[in-house]
Order: structure tokens, then sequence, then C-alpha cells
């Protein structure tokens, strides 16, 4: 028997798959920043044309979805799977989205690591000859998170310097056994790594530790140095928690020269009112499937280091005194057809 695990977390895809459609949508204030462009939507309202922030984020999942079924020039009939996530208890933006759907769905809680986790298990179902196609989807909205997780917009709380801004965003993939795309050859399962951090308005400190282990953990299975990957991206560590992270690999002895950030880059950090950059499930969904996919469908790069990372927490653990556990994986993807 063959096994398709190298090292200690790493997965080596046989047959990689492919992805063949890919859409995003975004907010008003998501669509004012430096990534405008990316965008394929953009609610200059933040609505979705629904009445409450949650029925929002149904909408934008709706939407994407349905976007990225039409580039792949396939229908929802023809899905295998679908797995969706997102922040709100019980993943309501997710299931209610896929209800009107019958397509054999997981709904799945990794926070704002949850895109990286669905490509990883669709990748697994599709390597693996479960089936012919599988589309992740993740969303996250400004409005519904602050509900949730803080107070009510009414409120108007104050943020900390290390705050960082939830995006009102949404993508989605599809992937296929077979055709031509950019290709996920190789994903690293992160684990769980909590340093005690308490403060749940710096989730880039509680996360960056999660973001360097699943990182040299990638490099030492696959034996591959970071110079391998024209960009490692990780999601949602912001300013302070990417500088982290590279304090971080630099103990481990690896240097990064070719880092960035979803929630680094998804806002003008200069101009916007976002302290220490973006996150939700949203940001690197939305970054993923538009500014980092169309870079390799352009050439721009060639090989991609896809690192979602998580703050596991939740109002409840918070009040009772618990620290953020964090998570954070890595998916290889290649531009080459």
């Amino acid at each position: 028997m063959t096994s398709k695990k190298i090292g200690e977390q790493t997965l080596a895809f046989d047959r990689p798959p492919v992805i063949l459609g890919r859409a995003n949508a975004a907010g008003r204030k998501e669509g004012e920043g430096p990534l405008s462009a990316t965008f394929d939507y953009i609610d200059n309202r933040d609505t979705f044309g629904q009445p409450t922030w949650e029925q929002s984020e149904c909408a934008m999942q709706r939407q994407v979805l349905s976007d990225a079924l039409k580039k792949a020039g396939l229908s929802g009939e023809q899905l295998d799977f679908l797995f969706a996530g997102d922040l709100l208890n019980q993943c309501i933006a997710s299931a209610y989205a896929a209800r009107d759907r019958c397509v054999p769905y997981f709904g799945l809680y990794g926070a704002c690591s949850t895109m990286g986790e669905g490509l990883i298990l669709a990748s697994m179902a599709l390597d693996g000859g479960f089936g012919s196609h599988a589309a992740v989807t993740a969303s996250s909205h400004f409005c519904s998170a602050e509900r949730q997780y803080r107070t009510p917009l009414e409120y108007g709380g104050q943020r900390t310097p290390t705050a960082q801004w939830t995006v009102t965003g949404a993508g989605a993939v599809v992937l296929g056994r077979d055709g031509s795309g950019p290709k996920i050859t190789h994903a690293t399962v992160g684990k769980i790594v909590d340093k005690g951090v308490t403060d749940t308005n710096n989730m880039g400190a509680a996360m960056a530790p999660a973001a360097c282990a699943a990182i040299a953990a990638h490099l030492r299975d696959t034996k591959r140095s970071p110079d391998f990957y024209d960009l490692i991206v990780t999601g949602d560590l912001g300013v302070l928690g990417s500088e982290l992270l590279l304090e971080l690999l630099d103990r481990e002895g690896i240097s990064l020269h070719n880092h960035t950030d979803c929630g680094s880059i998804i806002y003008d950090l200069q101009a916007q009112d976002v302290h220490c950059g973006g996150s939700g499930c949203g940001c690197c969904a939305s970054v993923l499937t538009g500014y980092l996919l169309s870079g390799l469908e352009a050439g721009r790069w060639k090989n991609l280091l896809f690192c979602p990372t998580g703050a596991l927490h939740s109002p409840t653990a918070a009040f009772q005194g618990e620290s953020i556990p964090g998570i954070c994986h890595a998916v290889a993807i290649s531009g080459g057809n």
C-alpha cells in the first residue's frame, strides 16, 4: 500500500486537483482598498439585497458559488461535494446558503483558516477518487461578526491598536479531477498551537505561532526551501502578526523574503482606519480567489504557498479566561497547466 503522506503532516496529491472556476464578492470598504479591481462584485451598501447582516452573508456565499460554477462551465448538480464555512454560530451563513442546493455538504469551522481547510479536504476527496468536482466557499461580514464576537455596531465601542477589521467578503473555488488551470499539489495540515495569548483584540499574536509551525513543517516535509515559492501568503495575521511570524521563523533558521499577508494587503493601511489590517474567513478567501489566483493565471507567479490562519476562540471561552488556540494550514498551488 502506497502513502500520499510525506513527512509528518504533509499530503502530496498523485492527481493534483485543478481550480476550474473561482469567484469573489466584497463590501464597500474592501472595494475602496488596493485590491478593488480583483473583486468580481462589490456591494457599496454591504447588504447584498438582504434585510439582515446574517442574510447578507448568506447571499454573498450563494453569489460567489454560482459565479464560480458559471466560470467553470458546470451546474450545481455536477458537484459531488460542497465544503463551506464562516464565522457565525453553527455556520449558518454556509448552511443557509447551501440549503436550496441538492449537493452533498460539509459545514466547516476553522475560523479564518476555513478556506484552507476546505481546499485540503476537497483535494483529498478528489485525489482519492471519491468524486469528480467539489466546491469550497468561505465568507465573513463585518457587521455579523461584530454582533457575535464583540458588541453591536450601535454601541460604538473603541478598538485597540492591535485590533483587525473583519472583512466583508466571500470567495469560492470549484475544483476538478481533470482540466486546465492552477493545481493544488501539496497540503500541510496544521496543528493547534496555543502560546497563552488571551487578548481577543490581538489575534495576530495568537495565530503567528501556528503559522510558523505550519510553514516550518511544510518546508521540512517537502524538503523545499522558502525560495521554491514565488510568494508565501499567510491569512489574516495583519501587520503585527506578520512581524511576529518573521521573527519566530528567523529563530527556526528560516528567512522569508517572499512573504505577504492577506490581512495586510486587502486594505490601504494608511488611508483606511483598520488598525492592524483585515481578518475573517472572507479575507483570505476573497484575496485568494481574486488577487492571488489571477496572478498565477497571468504567469506573475508559478508557485504559491497559501497559509490561512485561524483563531479558534469564542466569546464564551474568552469570558472564562481561556487562551486563544491558533491554527494554520499550508496549501501549495502551482500555476502550471
